[in-house]
């Protein structure tokens, strides 16, 4: 078999101890093949009833307890996961199936096929085929948004993001789309000039990677519209996608009409 990345994973038969690295793949396994995970990070909020070992963040994971576990297979990914960590597995003789960041939901979603119907061998789930209908139509344009997505640095959305895809098929473009960066970290003084350039009209601010909320990100831009939005529902790919469409809709029409 053959990953996101072109390496080979060496599996002959389908993987029953699964380490995953990566909370979008976790999700969308244990609802796919639950019973497949043995451990997942940290991170791996979802869903909420899995019950297996925790071995650390995604960035920085322990990898001995990974190795102690003897899994199958490691599934991981190309932006939220160290190449030296997955080196490491691999040298151990851990077959480690990288995903590539999405750059948009439709890519992503075709990854996910890749990994349950070729890796796990399972049917089409039924969650992807409503996921990919219902993201299937980019709405008309109706705002341009600045998207932090960090604050201390300020850390925005910028070129190539399958956050920025999923905005975009709600009707919102983002400010940074065109920059060479995928994640840039412009000054305050800049994002605050979008504003007051007319560049941007709307500010999209998730509660997570940083926890944006009434209290902390919108005070640093007094008088722009803003809205709070699920970080689950916009940088997640997986069974969230199926309700992010509505609850992402919702949000944004409240603010924009």
């Amino acid at each position: 078999m053959i990953d996101d990345l072109g390496e080979e994973v060496p599996l002959d038969r389908e993987p029953g101890r699964v380490v995953s690295l990566v909370p979008s793949l976790t999700e969308a396994v244990e609802r796919t093949v639950p019973g497949v995970l043995v451990a997942a990070t940290d991170y791996c909020t979802h869903p909420p009833s899995l019950n297996v070992a925790r071995v650390g963040g995604s960035k920085y994971p322990r990898v001995d307890d990974v190795l102690g576990l003897r899994p199958d297979l490691v599934l991981a990914n190309s932006e939220e996961n160290r190449p030296e960590d997955v080196e490491r597995l691999r040298a151990d003789g851990i077959p480690v199936w990288v995903t590539e960041a999405p750059s948009t939901v439709l890519t992503a979603l075709a990854s996910l096929r890749r990994v349950l119907t070729q890796v796990f061998r399972v049917s089409e789930p039924e969650w992807l085929v409503a996921a990919e209908q219902a993201w299937a139509h980019p709405r008309t344009h109706r705002a341009t948004a600045l998207v932090p997505v960090w604050r201390k640095p300020w850390v925005v959305l910028g070129r190539d993001t399958f956050a920025g895809d999923v905005l975009h098929r709600l009707g919102v473009s983002t400010v940074y789309s065109a920059h060479t960066d995928r994640y840039p970290r412009p000054k305050l003084d800049e994002l605050r000039a979008k504003f007051t350039d007319g560049s941007a009209d709307l500010l999209v601010l998730p509660d997570e990677p940083y926890y944006f909320t009434d209290d902390d990100g919108p005070d640093w831009f007094p008088g722009v519209t803003y809205v709070l939005v699920s970080g689950r529902y916009l940088t997640w790919y997986g069974p969230s996608l199926v309700d992010a469409h509505a609850e992402l809709s919702a949000a944004l029409d409240r603010v924009l009409g």
